[in-house]
């Protein structure tokens, strides 16, 4: 089912950083303007995923992974970075 980003809550970059995992149990990754919480894959854990950082929009780096942006349907959305 599409995301309807108007209906979700709006969050700054700075707001987003937040979320990196190193001190919040939530674990936040931006792509394409959608914010996933992605707290529960044993990937993120401590906000780190390979060479990648949890807190940021990873939108360019996603073309560098060994997957595509299926991998977000995975988790929920959780806001839109303005």
């Amino acid at each position: 089912m599409p995301i309807d980003p108007t209906l979700l809550q709006r969050y700054t970059r700075a707001q987003l950083a937040l979320r990196n995992g190193s001190d919040r149990e939530e674990i936040w990754c931006a792509y394409e303007g959608i914010i996933y919480d992605v707290s529960t894959s044993r990937l993120w854990r401590n906000g780190k995923h390979y060479e990648h950082w949890a807190g940021q929009d990873l939108t360019h780096e996603l073309a560098n992974a060994p997957h595509a942006d299926w991998v977000f349907a995975k988790f929920p959305a959780v806001g839109r970075l303005t």
